[in-house]
């Protein structure tokens, strides 16, 4: 169906209406942009309204515990050399913000999607995707989201049957099990930096062997698939074998993990990886996230991590020491209130660097610091941090509401 054709109701054209003036009466309030609670006074007048906006679109979803706001973007960069794009740029992905964003995108071609992991299926149950990218599960915020094969079941049961096609990272075992109930079902080499939370087999509970890249459970046979594209070093390797380079202004072996999978979900609307690709290199940051900004007559590079295999990421791409690095954790409602992650994360990889600690959580986090045996010092503010950090430029990490009060705060 072409992208100019209204299959709107009269209801829901009061419901786009009344939702875009919701969000206008917000942001002119300074609360934000205004996308979920616009989304929310539309799906109030219109519950159905998701579908009828997905229903001229190309729809691809994009799901994981990290990355996907990123993928989102790299993915919406590659299909617009195909057509018009609608894509929740901001990272608003649960269904309100996913409804405020398709409501802009009436001449769309595609519509790029990221979405929370727990609405997955009834998202994807709603726009009818045709295609659906699965990047990797890992624990995040267990207060909310429940344990991470537990959240590999609602996937596996949400997929079951479902036409789309399923771009699926090979090399993690729980993201494989959800996957393998969908009948069409593309494999990408992808890597997995964070194996704690797959050593048991989702499949039976067995003891998974880890040989190498590989993985298989020795009890019941669950093992991983053949992959069709990879990530080679600095290439994406394609399903004729021909090797692609990666140039990204986005770093990290993570982002290029992320543009394998992109080129991949590209490829399956008729992009070339090539022209995939060279499209992913305009990407310099995303919603803040790599963004170096210039505060007190300094340098910082914002990075978010809001998670253990996040932080782990993080920890790979920031300078090495003595970069000064500054630390922030909140544990409000957007966060997850539970800091036991914490623990999980392994700080000993910061040694060397001066470490500056704040958010709300600070002490919690100056705690796990201590007992890694790191020295580092509590400030009461980023411009506190700031004046004590040594000369060069400064790597300030923080988990997602932390993160926004930075991004105000330098006027990001």
């Amino acid at each position: 169906m072409s992208g100019n054709s209204d299959p709107l109701t009269p209801r829901a054209k009061l419901a786009v209406t009344a939702g875009k003036a919701a969000a206008a009466v917000s942001r002119a309030a300074g609360r934000g942009s205004g996308s979920v609670i616009g989304g929310r006074v539309s799906l109030k007048l219109d519950p159905e309204l998701l579908s009828k906006l997905a229903t001229h679109l190309d729809v691809i979803l994009v799901s994981a515990t990290n990355g996907k706001t990123t993928t989102t973007r790299l993915i919406a960069e590659a299909l617009r050399a195909a057509g018009p794009v609608v894509s929740n740029a901001l990272g608003a992905n649960m269904p309100a913000g996913i409804t405020s964003a398709l409501a802009g995108g009436s001449d769309a071609k595609f519509a790029v999607i990221e979405v929370d992991e727990k609405y997955l299926s009834g998202v994807a149950r709603d726009t009818d995707p045709k295609c659906i990218a699965l990047l990797n599960l890992s624990r995040d915020q267990l207060d909310r989201a429940a344990e991470t094969r537990m959240m590999a079941e609602h996937w596996r049961e949400g997929l079951a049957g479902s036409k789309a096609v399923v771009v699926a990272n090979a090399d993690d075992p729980l993201v494989v099990w959800a996957a393998s109930s969908s009948p069409n079902v593309m494999w990408v080499a992808a890597g997995q930096m964070w194996k704690d939370d797959a050593w048991s087999c989702p499949s039976c509970g067995g003891v998974m062997q880890r040989p190498g890249d590989d993985w298989f459970c020795g009890d019941c046979g669950f093992r991983r698939p053949t992959p069709t594209w990879a990530l080679s070093g600095d290439h994406v390797l394609d399903p004729h074998g021909s090797a692609w380079p990666i140039h990204l202004q986005l770093p990290g072996r993570a982002n290029k993990a992320n543009a394998a999978s992109s080129a991949a979900v590209a490829a399956v609307f008729g992009v070339p990886p090539q022209v995939a690709l060279e499209r992913m290199y305009q990407v310099q940051a995303v919603a803040g996230r790599y963004d170096v900004v210039q505060f007190m007559q300094r340098d910082l590079r914002l990075l978010l991590a809001k998670n253990p295999a996040g932080w782990l990421e993080t920890f790979s791409l920031i300078d090495p020491p003595p970069t000064p690095v500054i630390l922030s954790v909140n544990a409000r409602g957007a966060d997850g209130t539970d800091t036991s992650w914490l623990w999980d994360v392994d700080y000993t990889r910061l040694t060397g660097h001066p470490i500056f600690v704040l958010g709300d959580r600070k002490l919690d986090l100056a705690v796990r610091l201590e007992v890694a045996n790191q020295s580092f010092q509590v400030c009461e503010n980023l411009d506190q941090a700031v004046q004590l950090a040594p000369p060069g430029r400064i790597e300030v990490i923080a988990n997602y509401t932390a993160f926004q009060d930075l991004r105000r705060r330098v006027g990001n």
